[in-house]
């Protein structure tokens, strides 16, 4: 079932990502947690902030490129060659909009791999509808700043096809946004990758989504975790 909602518990906070590809390490190097995990795709690294609800568990880094955070790199379209069920949420911000959209499905296939059955996914993408309506109603061009973030100034055209800057210093096109998202899209999307639970905000600043997707109904200790 999809319901699409208001969720305080995950409308604060500021963490933007990249993805990830190449030879994934054994399954059994992932070796069982005693406490509760999250595999954070495509985070680029451990300084950027993850949800403060993720503070006393272990944080794996899944991403594209090697670095010094990564614990798994790994193409997140390949998260099936990876052990099932080992993880009990998927933090995923800002990293769905860099593949196709029929590429984001077999990400979103990964996730319901990877997480064990009780496990959830917290996903956060931009909000193109927020975007498209503000630049209607105050006839923004699309090169201009739609906002401003801890990076720099953010034009509407790095919205709809990635952050231009990244993608030129850097001359990776995988920063490049390959499709895009409105709050009902998204919903749709998580309900057909066979998520039970779906809930979906609209964040009243940012120009973002975020969404948060059980395998089954909520527990109450996830509900109270997130404050749903």
């Amino acid at each position: 079932m999809v319901l699409t909602r208001l969720l305080k518990g995950i409308l604060s906070g500021d963490a933007r990502t990249t993805a990830s590809n190449r030879e994934p390490p054994p399954a059994t190097a992932l070796a069982a947690s005693q406490g509760p995990r999250v595999l954070n795709v495509g985070g680029g690294n451990k300084q950027i902030a993850i949800p403060e609800h993720y503070g006393a568990w272990e944080h794996l880094l899944l991403d594209i490129a090697p670095g010094p955070d990564a614990d798994i790199v790994q193409d997140a379209r390949e998260l099936n060659r990876l052990g099932p069920e080992q993880f009990d949420a998927v933090y995923c911000s800002h990293n769905l909009e860099h593949y196709f959209r029929h590429d984001a499905v077999k990400v979103l296939a990964g996730f319901m791999h990877v997480l064990k059955p009780d496990g959830f996914a917290e996903i956060r993408v931009p909000d193109m509808k927020a975007v498209v309506q503000h630049m209607a109603s105050t006839g923004m061009d699309i090169d201009d700043v739609l906002y401003q973030s801890s990076a720099g100034p953010i034009m509407a055209h790095d919205v709809f096809y990635g952050w231009g800057k990244q993608i030129e210093s850097s001359g990776v096109d995988f920063y490049a946004h390959k499709c895009g998202f409105t709050a009902q899209s998204l919903g749709a999307i998580l309900g057909r990758a066979g998520f039970q639970r779906v809930l979906v905000a609209e964040a009243s600043t940012g120009f973002e989504i975020r969404a948060l997707a059980f395998k089954r109904e909520p527990s109450d200790v996830q509900k109270a975790l997130l404050k749903l």
